[in-house]
């Protein structure tokens, strides 16, 4: 299957116990089985396993929001423009960046009771959704949806259901804060 060029750097107190490039890339592959717009190579992703602060300065500086977060997306084109350019194959896009947060990301995972790895899989989809203009923030429908989005993704990789432990019309603060 096609899936974005992924461009990762990963920040040391990630960890060397587990591969963040395979991780990275079962994540992209499941988010491009459900978002076909996302299946295809020349599409480039930088990913950015980073530290609180850093992604708390970005949070502070892009979103005036001075806290770290779990995951930030800077998408570097429209959804408008990512469809247009699959009618252009061969054509390398920046898509844009995904970034995420070790404190925030490892402290979610120990609440939820997941390993950090099932987490941090399930976060980069998220960002790669977010990526192709999927947004969970401009109302209750479009959560829903992209939320059916990161299920059925993490499903084709063998991870449960993130959000079977809460109703969905109830956004869960910690996962949602973005």
């Amino acid at each position: 299957m096609h899936m974005p060029t992924l461009e990762l750097d990963v920040d040391p107190e990630w960890g060397q116990h587990v591969d963040w490039e395979a991780l990275a890339a079962h994540a992209a592959g499941a988010a491009a089985s459900v978002a076909p717009e996302l299946a295809r190579s020349e599409l480039l992703v930088s990913v950015v396993l980073s530290n609180d602060d850093e992604v708390q300065a970005l949070n502070r500086q892009w979103r005036a929001k001075d806290r770290p977060t779990n995951v930030l997306s800077f998408p570097m084109i429209s959804r408008e423009e990512l469809l247009k350019a699959e009618q252009s194959p061969g054509q390398p896009v920046m898509l844009g960046d995904v970034i995420m947060a070790f404190g925030v990301c490892s402290a979610e995972a120990a609440d939820k009771g997941v390993v950090l790895a099932e987490h941090a899989t399930h976060l980069l989809v998220h960002g790669l959704l977010h990526l192709a203009g999927y947004d969970h923030e401009t109302g209750a429908s479009e959560a829903e949806s992209m939320e059916k989005l990161e299920i059925a993704a993490l499903a084709t990789i063998g991870i449960s259901d993130p959000y079977a432990d809460h109703d969905p019309t109830c956004r869960d603060a910690a996962e949602h804060k973005r």
